[in-house]
């Protein structure tokens, strides 16, 4: 199996609690269909227990120049994989 092409390997971190997504966020979500009008979260193939663990996950983007919640980093175009607590980004500008 070949290695996916990526340009950084961005570490996930940790917080308590949950983060508050930003309402740009918010609404590239609704626009693509992965949050309901109620405002909760529908990630195709994510279960209940991961989105839960998901919403306390930041990573620092190379691409952004700064902090973003991991939901925002999971469906961006750049995010290829997620492995052994790292992240796969192609690091193409947004």
């Amino acid at each position: 199996m070949d290695e996916l092409a990526h340009k950084y390997e961005v570490e996930i971190k940790q917080r308590e609690g949950r983060q508050k997504l930003t309402d740009t966020v918010k609404k590239e979500l609704s626009i693509s269909g992965m949050m309901d009008e109620k405002g909760k979260l529908k990630l195709k193939g994510v279960s209940p227990k991961m989105l839960k663990r998901m919403k306390q996950e930041y990573v620092d983007c190379p691409v952004l120049g700064t902090e973003a919640h991991f939901i925002q980093c999971f469906v961006c175009k750049n995010f290829q994989s997620r492995v052994m607590g790292k992240v796969l980004c192609k690091g193409d500008s947004l």
